[in-house]
């Protein structure tokens, strides 16, 4: 039966989905759980390749097209996203297939037929080109991130990013906090997470929070022109603007 590497750095979004592959066939071997450009590299100049690879765009250290610059992939990929479809539509295009997230178990279960009749058909898929990648990365330069999957108990929940008030970071690990005052822990940095949201919606305030233009109750100024930001959400404290943020605060919010 078939053995499968997933590229994924979401850890729920990889337990879902080695769920949705066993459902298919438990038969099926998880060669590994890779969540980075570096770390696939190193995988496929160490093992043989797979019969199969589940590949997400967006990893923890980059896109996952850099991994098809720096070595050969010489195994079908199917690519998962968070990204609307229209934005990699090239993939269809080219018989590469692809599932958005949070995948559901009937797209995946018509991906594995799809990789199976390309397995043994005579006409194999179009290969995966640089030149591919190339043109639907300047399609995902255009786009952020539009939602987030998060774990809540055995089940996972897709957050759009319009419902998003403010991301956190506390001992360590990092939340988001929903316009409903509900907190999900997220698997993203806020180094990473700042690199994955409108720029245009969220402001990184200072090292421990990011805040969408629809947090905000009040901002009072104090301290030599420092701002004090009161969140909507009733029972957080006010949060202090970094002394190095405060112009680009302004700014952003156009004051």
């Amino acid at each position: 039966m078939y053995k499968v590497l997933l590229i994924e750095d979401e850890k729920p979004a990889a337990e879902w989905l080695r769920q949705l592959i066993l459902k298919f066939d438990p038969r099926i071997s998880i060669l590994a759980v890779i969540d980075s450009v570096s770390g696939a590299e190193e995988w496929f100049e160490q093992h043989p390749a797979p019969d199969l690879v589940f590949m997400d765009i967006q990893l923890a250290d980059g896109l996952s097209f850099e991994i098809f610059e720096r070595v050969k992939v010489p195994c079908p990929v199917i690519f998962t996203t968070a990204y609307e479809e229209y934005a990699i539509k090239a993939f269809k295009v080219n018989s590469v297939d692809y599932l958005l997230k949070p995948i559901a178990w009937n797209e995946l279960e018509a991906a594995f037929h799809k990789f199976s009749h390309q397995m043994t058909s005579v006409q194999a898929a179009p290969p995966i080109t640089i030149e591919l990648l190339n043109k639907v990365k300047e399609m995902l330069r255009k786009q952020y991130k539009n939602r987030f999957v998060i774990k809540v108990g055995d089940h996972l929940k897709s957050i759009p990013v319009e419902d998003i008030l403010f991301f956190y970071s506390l001992e360590k690990a990092t939340y988001l906090c929903t316009s409903d005052f509900r907190t999900y822990l997220v698997d993203y940095s806020l180094d990473h997470i700042s690199e994955m949201i409108d720029e245009q919606q969220f402001f990184r305030i200072n090292r421990k929070y990011i805040l969408s233009n629809q947090s905000i109750a009040d901002i009072v100024v104090y301290s030599n022109s420092r701002l004090k930001i009161k969140l909507k959400k009733p029972d957080e404290e006010s949060i202090i603007v970094s002394r190095d943020k405060v112009q680009g605060f302004k700014e952003w919010l156009d004051l």
